[in-house]
C-alpha cells in the first residue's frame, strides 16, 4: 500500500462560537499516560467520523468501514503509519432476547491507539474507565499502544467465556428437565440454545485468522516481545471455539434424546389405552 501521510494528534482549533443550526458535537473521550493516547467512541455517527477525519489521516476507505452501519468482516489493514482492525464480539442484546456479534474497530499506530465500537461494549468500557486511576493505566499503557491493544484483546477474549458457561448451563438443565418430565418448553428451550450457539460460531470462525495474524504486526507497536501474550489470545479464541462446536454436539444429542424420550412415552401410552379398553 502507498505510505499515508503522518497521523495528525489531537488538532486543536479556535472557534467562535457555534450557532444554534450547528452539527452537534462530536462525542470522543480521551485518556493519555506514559506518551499514550487511548481515544474511544462509542456508536460513532457523522459528527465523530467528521472528528476523525479532520484529526487523523486515516485512509478514507478505514473512515468509511467506522461510519458503516453494515456489519463489516473481520480484517487488518496495514500502512506504514498505523494498521486498522475490524473484530466482532458477542453481546446479549436484551431488546431481542438474542446473542449477537458486535463490531469493534481499531486504529493502532505509534503512541496512539482509538477504539470504536458500534455499540458499548461493557468490559471494553470498564477497562477504559479503569485507566483514570494512575495504577491502572500503569498496567496497560507504559509498554506502548501494542500492550494496550493485547490488553483490550485479551479483556474482550475473557468477556466470551461467562457467555460459553451460560450456555453449558442451559444444556445441563435441558438434560435434568427432560428426565424429570418436564417437556412443555424443552422444544423452544433446545431450540433457544442451538440459535445462541449459532450465533457465536459464526461471530468467531470468520476472525479465526485474524487473530492469528494480529501479532505480526501489533508487535510493531510494543516495547517489548508480547509474542506468547498474543499467542494466548489465539489460544483463547481457539479454545472458544472448540467449546462451541462441542456445545453444538451436546444440542444436537439433547433434541435427539428429547424425541427419543417423547415417542417411548407415547408408545407407554397407547399401550396402557389399550390395555384399559380391553384391545
Amino acid at each position: 500500500m502507498p505510505n499515508l501521510p503522518n497521523i495528525r494528534r489531537g488538532r486543536q482549533r479556535n472557534a467562535d462560537p457555534a450557532p444554534a443550526s450547528a452539527p452537534r458535537a462530536p462525542d470522543i473521550q480521551r485518556r493519555d499516560a506514559h506518551g499514550l493516547t487511548w481515544i474511544h467512541i462509542e456508536s460513532p455517527g457523522d459528527a465523530e467520523v467528521r472528528w476523525l477525519a479532520e484529526n487523523h489521516d486515516f485512509h478514507p476507505l478505514d473512515l468509511e468501514d467506522v461510519q458503516s452501519r453494515r456489519r463489516q468482516r473481520a480484517k487488518i489493514d496495514a500502512y506504514d503509519e498505523y494498521i486498522f482492525v475490524v473484530l466482532h464480539f458477542p453481546r446479549f442484546n436484551k431488546g431481542t432476547g438474542r446473542l449477537q456479534p458486535e463490531e469493534l474497530n481499531v486504529f493502532v499506530a505509534e503512541g496512539l491507539i482509538i477504539t470504536i465500537p458500534n455499540e458499548p461494549l461493557k468490559p471494553l468500557s470498564a477497562l477504559f474507565s479503569r485507566v483514570q486511576d494512575p495504577d491502572e493505566a500503569a498496567k496497560v499503557m507504559r509498554k506502548g499502544s501494542g500492550y494496550l491493544f493485547y490488553a483490550i484483546l485479551d479483556t474482550m477474549a475473557d468477556y466470551g467465556f461467562p457467555i460459553l458457561d451460560k450456555i453449558s448451563f442451559k444444556l445441563d438443565t435441558i438434560e435434568e428437565e427432560m428426565f424429570e418430565g418436564r417437556n412443555d418448553d424443552l422444544v423452544r428451550d433446545i431450540s433457544q440454545v442451538k440459535q445462541e450457539i449459532l450465533n457465536y460460531r459464526k461471530t468467531i470462525k470468520p476472525q479465526r485468522a485474524v487473530f492469528r495474524g494480529l501479532e505480526r504486526y501489533a508487535l510493531t507497536y510494543a516495547t517489548e516481545d508480547l509474542e506468547l501474550y498474543y499467542d494466548d489470545i489465539v489460544d483463547k479464541v481457539e479454545r472458544a471455539y472448540e467449546l462451541l462446536v462441542y456445545y453444538r454436539e451436546v444440542a444436537d444429542a439433547r433434541g435427539a434424546t428429547h424425541v427419543a424420550v417423547v415417542a417411548r412415552r407415547v408408545i407407554a401410552m397407547d399401550r396402557c389405552l389399550t390395555v384399559r379398553s380391553g384391545g
